[in-house]
């Protein structure tokens, strides 16, 4: 019996957090940060790919930085990709500390979808895709490396066949202000 992994994990970690006015990874959430709480709360068996400059974790990662750094999201989860050995990479940005379970959801909506479907992508309560929320099929992420991605909008991901699954809630939700931070806290 193989006991290989299916799934890698891609945590897209860089960007300027603007917003936040600070490194909102590192900003404290439950007695840990919020990019430690999202990694710790992953699957155990998923290998984990970081994108962004590395950073301690209480687990091991792989870390990883788009060519050049800064040229957007969808130039990074791509680098991320790039160093995928498993037929489904579930992706995630780093500033969402409780997306895990709805990560595992996304993979067995994959997992039980047709071979065509390339993506399960996440939706939020406000009915948006979050490509950043997703469980791709490596061959089509490979596919769409081919293409051109700095300064791409990563919602050119939801090109690729995918299916929609309603993340409802916390799960869903990211930290770009300290007003958000503030919320995570307050629904868990």
């Amino acid at each position: 019996m193989d006991d290989a992994p299916a799934v890698t994990a891609v945590v897209l970690a860089g960007g300027r957090a603007r917003r936040f006015g600070a490194d909102k990874l590192g900003a404290p959430l439950r007695g840990t940060t919020v990019l430690a709480h999202l990694l710790d709360t992953l699957p155990p068996a998923w290998p984990l790919v970081g994108v962004g400059e590395p950073r301690p974790a209480g687990r091991a990662v792989t870390w990883t930085r788009e060519e050049p750094p800064g040229t957007g999201p969808l130039a990074a989860l791509l680098a991320g990709a790039a160093l995928v050995r498993t037929p489904v990479a579930a992706v995630v940005a780093g500033d969402m500390p409780d997306a895990a379970p709805a990560l595992v959801g996304l993979v067995e909506a994959l997992a039980a979808a047709a071979a065509d479907v390339g993506a399960a992508v996440g939706v939020d309560d406000d009915g948006i895709p979050n490509p950043l929320l997703a469980a791709y099929r490596t061959p089509a992420l490979a596919a769409r490396a081919a293409l051109p991605s700095a300064g791409v909008p990563a919602r050119s991901l939801l090109e690729i066949p995918h299916l929609e699954v309603v993340v409802p809630g916390p799960a869903a939700h990211d930290v770009d202000t300290p007003a958000d931070l503030a919320a995570v806290e307050r629904e868990a």
